[in-house]
């Protein structure tokens, strides 16, 4: 997840929620204003929506070629590519 400069100036910033029995719930994008202490911290490190989009689909790109490498070991391989002879 990055930190997106909104077009207003305000961030959307990733935060992590956990539940109470402090098991992670999940990733949320929060936002953050220039009163907040953080804003400049982060600010620098910003993206535009279009350039974090770029982002995403390049390493869905990178991802789809490493998801096909697997395809094709699992299928040379077989179940004996695993421990035990089971799959995950």
């Amino acid at each position: 997840m990055f930190v997106i400069r909104l077009p207003n100036g305000n961030l959307k910033v990733p935060q992590t929620a956990i539940g109470h029995e402090g098991r992670v719930i999940g990733d949320v994008y929060v936002e953050i204003g220039p009163q907040d202490p953080d804003y400049a911290r982060l600010a620098a490190q910003a993206l535009t929506p279009e350039e974090a989009a770029r982002r995403r689909d390049r390493w869905r790109q990178d991802d789809e070629a490493l998801r096909q490498q697997f395809l094709e070991f699992a299928r040379l391989h077989g179940d004996s590519a695993w421990p035990g002879g089971e799959q995950p």
